[in-house]
């Protein structure tokens, strides 16, 4: 069995090479973990070879040390959005009876990793899409987490207005600009563009949510933002102009301005 196991492995790793998939290895072992079967597992290796994302293929991916189930029509987790996370989490310890929102929540990982570790916290998450919406309900459900999920379109003033005297509002938008979806990567193709662009410059959630947003938020209460590589400083920017202050600026494990965090003065 261990040397079908390994045989079934090298020929696995040798279909991700020959397609020049990124840490073949690697992935041929996840996908004979998770598909033991030799011919099923072939089959999805030669679909991966096509460069369709692997998260969807396993159908889930693990955020924070929870398992999240994904696939087609929801974006995936990044290790990235870890750092929002953390952010959030030294921020608010040792406070208690707190109500965040988590806007575009996609897969529902931000929320229900806040809720992982805070099981105080009171947690919204809003999603406009239908299809990951099901997968941010489903999420809840296999991870037994107590979150208000809900559809509703974070731009459209209704809904901000529903809110009031928020302590948190978490969000990781769409930000690729209009030359980055020109030059996805093949699997990133594969993930719902409504979850990836953000406008022309990228900044058009970050514009709209800051100012949409703000009077949801208690005197006190925190915004705080994922952005893509070289974006951080104009969101800061933009959240300045709408008045919030101490504004910080947190880097990923890369070493990419990643986060950036302020809090709301009047």
């Amino acid at each position: 069995m261990v040397r079908d196991d390994f045989q079934l492995r090298q020929r696995l790793t040798a279909i991700l090479e020959a397609a020049g998939i990124e840490n073949a290895a690697l992935e041929a072992q996840w996908i004979a973990e998770d598909h033991p079967d030799a011919a099923e597992a072939e089959a999805i290796a030669h679909r991966r070879a096509q460069h369709e994302p692997l998260q969807y293929l396993l159908n889930y991916w693990e955020f924070y040390g929870l398992p999240f189930k994904v696939g087609e029509g929801v974006l995936s987790p990044r290790q990235d959005t870890e750092t929002l996370v953390d952010a959030v989490l030294s921020r608010i310890s040792g406070k208690t009876g707190l109500h965040a929102v988590d806007l575009c929540t996609g897969s529902g990982c931000i929320a229900l990793a806040l809720k992982s570790q805070r099981n105080d916290l009171h947690v919204t998450g809003i999603e406009l899409s239908d299809d990951a919406l099901r997968y941010a309900l489903e999420n809840a459900k296999l991870l037994g987490l107590d979150a208000d999920l809900r559809k509703g379109d974070v731009l459209d003033p209704q809904t901000a207005a529903q809110f009031h005297d928020l302590d948190l509002i978490v969000c990781n938008p769409p930000y690729l600009t209009a030359e980055d979806m020109q030059h996805l990567q093949p699997e990133v193709a594969h993930e719902p563009a409504a979850a990836l662009f953000g406008g022309e410059d990228g900044l058009d959630y970050y514009r709209n949510i800051t100012k949409l947003w703000k009077d949801a938020l208690r005197i006190g209460g925190i915004l705080c933002y994922e952005a893509g590589m070289g974006q951080a400083q104009d969101v800061a920017a933009i959240m300045r102009n709408q008045g919030f202050e101490e504004i910080g600026i947190i880097p990923d494990a890369a070493g990419i301005e990643r986060v950036i965090l302020g809090y709301k003065k009047f």
